[in-house]
């Protein structure tokens, strides 16, 4: 079977990513989610980094990137990725469509599943649902996460999905976790060089750890939800973005920047959105 792995070479073997997710741009230019213009604040998150101490290698977009799916709003995405003059892939999020997505923002190519360096693999795995909120991998993206892991033994690995596999704090959200949680789990701990999570949908930071695996969520590019809350609520916090540094030994320094010095205008008493 085929699957679509994009091979880097990065400088001094380090493999420097920007993690960007849960854009939700809407499907005209300075849309707006609870009041807050989304265009504008993913610019603002890609001015983060690209004002970063070293380029990235690549860019990860870990889901919700549109709001409604809207071509036009792929489009963007797609415009605004490629002025970062860096590699970057994709995966799908609950608010997201596969076919729209793909023929847009991945200009029709397959979606990439491995990024693939002398030390790492990056896995992109669809933990979406067509018209469900919550998350679920099923037998054929637990097969190729299988299938990928055992293709490459000797590399590191970070597995990304758009969904939570483990619970955040939030009662409302972690409705909404990845499902078959458990079998995912289950392929990892049978790969050993699985050394990280990382996932969007949760809108705020959250840093964890099982088996021995390190777990992690990202803030979103535009609102963000409080933590710990037990119903929705929208959180003060700036739009923001992770950092990582994948090593050659499998180590991996990661920060959460957030944007500084911007007030942005967003419904703060919202009960939710659609």
């Amino acid at each position: 079977m085929t699957t679509a792995v994009l091979h880097l070479d990065p400088e001094g073997g380090v493999l420097r990513i920007v993690q960007v997710t849960d854009t939700h741009l809407e499907q005209q230019r300075g849309g707006t989610l609870l009041g807050m213009d989304t265009d504008e604040s993913l610019a603002h998150v890609l001015s983060l980094a690209r004002a970063g101490a070293e380029p990235p290698d690549l860019l990860l977009a870990t889901g919700d990137i549109a709001n409604h799916a809207c071509a036009e709003a792929y489009a963007r995405a797609r415009e605004a990725f490629e002025a970062l003059g860096v590699p970057w892939a994709w995966l799908p999020g609950n608010h997201d469509e596969f076919g729209p997505m793909q023929r847009v923002l991945g200009r029709g190519e397959p979606m990439v599943r491995a990024v693939r360096t002398p030390h790492w693999q990056v896995l992109l795995l669809d933990s979406s649902v067509p018209g469900e909120v919550g998350g679920r991998l099923g037998p054929d993206e637990l097969a190729l996460l299988e299938r990928l892991l055992l293709e490459e033994p000797a590399l590191h690995a970070l597995v990304c999905l758009h969904h939570q596999p483990v619970p955040v704090g939030c009662a409302w959200l972690d409705e909404q976790m990845v499902a078959d949680a458990e079998a995912f789990f289950a392929v990892l701990r049978r790969h050993p060089q699985v050394r990280m999570v990382l996932w969007g949908h949760v809108h705020q930071e959250f840093a964890g750890e099982r088996d021995g695996i390190a777990l992690r969520a990202t803030p979103s590019s535009c609102i963000q939800f409080a933590p710990a809350s037990a119903g929705f609520r929208v959180d003060e916090q700036s739009p923001g973005l992770r950092w990582l540094e994948l090593s050659p030994d499998g180590s991996i320094a990661t920060q959460v920047s957030r944007v500084q010095g911007v007030a942005f205008s967003f419904d703060r008493d919202s009960a939710g959105y659609l």
